[in-house]
């Protein structure tokens, strides 16, 4: 396993282009991850409401799906987004999603989310694949916690 840093030096097209190039390891059947949560705005969650989703939060991921549906290669164009400056605060956990964009790009292969959900108002919880042949049904919805796991116990 290969972990990148992200260089936050470097400016979203960097990203976007290094994700491209590293489309050619599959070839070689190394699987390629990226994480992060696409809407990620930790100044603003709602901690009552585990399951839930601001309306700007839930447009803004909707913008992103479409946008990787139907080209990934010009998926910078949701940072002109009206909800992006709330949705996107920081690129920290935007920029992973970036790379598999240009993963996507070079293979041209569609991203499609294989989970989506929302948490706490302001974070989304959509998951993307390549390729996987999988992906989410919208009235599947998102996961749930069981019933004996306290939020303060999970990896949200």
């Amino acid at each position: 396993m290969l972990q990148l840093s992200i260089n936050a030096l470097k400016p979203l097209t960097y990203h976007l282009e290094l994700g491209a190039k590293l489309a050619q390891l599959r070839a070689h059947g190394v699987i390629l991850l990226g994480s992060g949560n696409v809407v990620h705005n930790l100044g603003r969650l709602r901690w009552d409401e585990p399951d839930k989703a601001f309306e700007r939060a839930a447009r803004f991921d909707e913008a992103v799906v479409d946008q990787l549906r139907m080209d990934p290669s010009a998926i910078l164009k949701v940072v002109e987004h009206p909800d992006y400056k709330l949705a996107v605060p920081t690129a920290d956990h935007f920029i992973p999603m970036l790379y598999m964009a240009g993963v996507a790009a070079a293979s041209g292969e569609p991203m499609e989310p294989l989970l989506r959900g929302y948490s706490m108002g302001s974070l989304s919880m959509t998951c993307y694949g390549i390729g996987t042949g999988l992906g989410c049904r919208e009235e599947d919805g998102a996961a749930t916690l069981p019933a004996d796991v306290p939020a303060e116990q999970t990896n949200i």
